[in-house]
């Protein structure tokens, strides 16, 4: 079986890569980011395919505010337009192509005049439903939702109708393409899985109460209802982490809540990350959509539990009551109420971060996820 896989950036797809690699499936790896910045991708360099030309500028200037607002909506179309058209064109001989959803419509139909399969890679909720929650919550918060680009919406869609199967990575995000009319047997549920040769404890647990976030700063992530909920917790001696890239929202969100102890540490990666995952006493994502947060499995394989959102696919990942708690969205009364629970109880932490070390370890890393991956490409390809 020959498979290509066709990504703008990194995301989950080169642990995609790594697993289908491992079992000699994959055949390429299109991808956005330029060869320098894939030195550590553990895939072989003969199987790489970059074109980094549209996607390597756009990610820089998204720093700039400015460059956000006037032209970033073109930029993304374009260069996944165009990623899709490279693809497309330079498409090698597969039994299926794997394409991250929104870039993927003509690349699949090439595969499938071929023989091929098309499979769309959806990492969020359906793209229907995530615009009309995201809607619905700026409105919440008061803020005025731009809107998904009609333009990606249509082609997305066209491509959940055009594919031969698509994979998602929760249960959440099953139901909400269930719900719009998908029908369930096109679906394939793929859980991500947890790097455990990097995400392990690193060193001891702080002595005081240490809330952590990590993930945008962000009204989709549910920042003000973690905001909210430690307010109302009134832990004292506890203070909140933030880690994470700022968005356009996040000072008007903290300062609706002011006086909270929180540290702001901004983006972290490698051991840093680490290390804040191991010392946190609790890892908190209340976010409203997304499709399976990978820090949740980051922060268990570390021994931290996590209070999490319904719908950041949780359910996927561990059980409510035993490796953390799992919760309804806007709900910050639950949230402070399992915050003074382990806040009183140091023996439910620890026996909870035990717990999540040992479920995220009979996980197996990334493997049961290459594993069930690659046995639904073989079911589909007939391989």
């Amino acid at each position: 079986m020959r498979v290509v896989i066709s990504t703008i950036g990194r995301f989950h797809s080169l642990n995609q890569g790594r697993q289908l690699q491992a079992r000699g499936a994959l055949a390429a790896l299109f991808t956005g980011y330029p060869r320098f910045k894939l030195a550590d991708s553990g895939i072989d360099p003969a199987l790489l395919r970059t074109w980094p030309w549209i996607q390597a500028p756009y990610m820089g200037l998204l720093r700039f505010p400015g460059f956000q607002r006037h032209l970033a909506t073109d930029w993304s179309w374009w260069a996944q337009s165009l990623h899709d058209r490279h693809v497309a064109a330079h498409l090698p001989p597969c039994d299926a192509v794997i394409a991250l959803s929104g870039m993927g419509l003509r690349t699949g139909r090439v595969a499938q005049a071929r023989g091929g399969r098309h499979v769309c890679d959806r990492g969020s909720s359906h793209i229907g439903y995530q615009d009309d929650i995201l809607r619905e919550e700026y409105g919440r918060q008061g803020f005025v939702w731009q809107g998904i680009d009609p333009r990606v919406k249509a082609r997305e869609l066209a491509e959940y109708d055009s594919a031969d199967a698509i994979t998602v990575p929760s249960g959440f995000v099953r139901d909400s393409f269930i719900t719009r009319g998908v029908p369930a047997d096109k679906l394939i549920l793929v859980p991500y899985g947890g790097d455990l040769s990097r995400f392990r404890p690193l060193g001891e647990k702080d002595r005081d109460f240490r809330i952590l976030f990590v993930g945008q700063l962000a009204i989709r992530k549910g920042l003000s209802y973690l905001l909210q909920a430690v307010r109302r917790a009134a832990l004292p001696g506890a203070k909140l982490v933030l880690a994470g890239l700022e968005q356009p929202e996040t000072a008007t969100l903290l300062a609706r809540e002011t006086g909270l102890p929180v540290e702001r540490l901004g983006v972290l990666r490698g051991d840093d990350l680490v290390r804040e995952m191991s010392r946190a006493s609790v890892l908190v994502l209340p976010s409203v959509e997304e499709g399976l947060a990978m820090v949740m499995a980051e922060a268990l394989a570390c021994g931290t539990p996590v209070i999490a959102s319904t719908n950041t696919g949780a359910a996927d990942l561990f059980s409510d009551g035993v490796e953390g708690f799992i919760l309804p969205i806007r709900d910050p009364d639950a949230i402070a109420d399992r915050l003074t629970r382990l806040a009183a109880d140091p023996g439910l932490r620890a026996q909870m971060g035990h717990a999540a070390r040992d479920r995220i370890q009979g996980f197996g890393g990334w493997d049961r996820y290459g594993d069930r991956l690659y046995t639904a490409l073989r079911t589909l390809t007939g391989a």
